[in-house]
């Protein structure tokens, strides 16, 4: 049984159970089979094979027990009377947090709402300084010894009255909300040549649906797949993630994405776009499919464009990452961002989830006023 672009080797990891070896390796190989239980098992009955993963006295049967046991396995009856095993939510969470812990394992986790900027107001972070109360100021914010101090001070000791004028708050940070939206390249071209590209995206995809939620949780992200067309997925379908017999429609992830920013109430909104390759299709107005894989077409070109420059009205940058180095795609992504005033990356699969991180770090830091 073989199967171009995996690729393996003997791993000892210390002071591990028996089950936890085994789980490390099934994780990774329910990733690279998209949620196929069955497949994940024949590669790791043949890893085992190759480097003893278990013993006599905790065999393949055992694991499998376990995992059901421990809830990341369940057995669900089919119509022919037979059980097919698949992985569960819990599953589905751990595969997010390894994969952030992959990527951004070097990376410290900061505490909620960690998104600051310059401006000081209504926030959740003090700045150890204080201010007179306004109108609209939170309550929980009121300085309640620095207030009585202040109406000792104005009205004497004699008979306490305390006014608004008395009324002092520690002043904080106001912290700004981000809206994501994710896109992923699931064109055939993302297996092409042997080559997988769909796992290390489907990775960084899973690593910063992981981020959002557990760092920042007050953010939105939204995840959307093109291929022909475009459309959302759920954060919890992401292990699911396959590639199709599609081309590569941009326009449609664009318009998709920036329909769903539309209607976000936050100021700050951004677009990720992971792709390894050109744009060649477009859906027409009698919904037709226009397709051209050969070179880049100038009416798909030109779409684009027309595009990247409507969500720079909007307000909202595009950060374009091409796993593709060919001098002709380099070209576009260019001028694709010089429309507009986005960001690119030209890499290949290795430090992929790094350079996410940093912009997105970047652009969170930033208030768009």
């Amino acid at each position: 049984m073989r199967k171009s672009g995996y690729v393996f080797t003997p791993f000892e990891a210390p002071d591990q159970t028996p089950f936890e070896k085994l789980f490390d390796v099934f994780s990774e190989l329910i990733t690279h089979t998209s949620g196929d239980v069955d497949e994940a098992l024949d590669w790791l009955n043949i890893l085992d094979k190759e480097y003893s993963l278990t013993t006599e006295e905790y065999t393949m049967e055992d694991f499998i027990e376990d995992l059901k046991k421990k809830g990341y396995l369940r057995e669900e009856i089919q119509p022919d009377g037979n059980g097919q095993l698949s992985i569960t939510a819990k599953t589905e969470r751990v595969l997010r947090k390894n994969a952030m812990d992959q990527i951004f394992g070097n990376i410290r986790k900061n505490g909620i709402g960690n998104h600051k900027s310059k401006k000081s107001g209504q926030g959740d972070e003090s700045t150890g300084e204080f201010r007179d109360f306004q109108f609209g100021d939170s309550l929980e914010h009121i300085s309640i010894t620095e207030s009585l101090k202040n109406a000792q001070i104005n009205h004497g000791a004699g008979e306490f009255k305390l006014t608004e004028q008395d009324l002092v708050v520690e002043d904080t940070h106001h912290k700004s909300q981000m809206s994501t939206v994710l896109m992923i390249d699931i064109s055939h071209s993302m297996i092409l040549y042997g080559e997988d590209r769909i796992t290390p995206a489907k990775k960084v995809a899973m690593a910063l649906a992981e981020l959002i939620t557990t760092s920042y949780p007050k953010d939105t992200l939204d995840v959307i797949v093109f291929g022909n067309d475009a459309w959302p997925i759920k954060i919890k379908d992401l292990p699911y993630l396959n590639v199709g017999p599609y081309h590569t429609n941009t326009v449609a992830g664009l318009e998709l994405a920036m329909d769903i920013l539309r209607r976000k109430r936050n100021t700050n909104k951004q677009i990720f776009m992971i792709t390894d390759g050109k744009p060649s299709c477009l859906r027409m107005p009698d919904g037709q499919y226009y397709k051209n894989s050969n070179g880049l077409d100038q009416m798909i070109v030109e779409k684009c464009y027309t595009m990247a420059a409507q969500a720079r009205k909007m307000h909202i940058p595009i950060t374009t990452f091409m796993i593709a180095q060919d001098p002709y795609l380099q070209s576009f992504v260019e001028q694709f961002t010089a429309s507009n005033k986005g960001k690119a990356f030209f890499t290949g699969l290795k430090g992929l989830g790094e350079m996410i991180f940093h912009d997105y770090e970047t652009n969170r830091k930033k208030r768009i006023n």
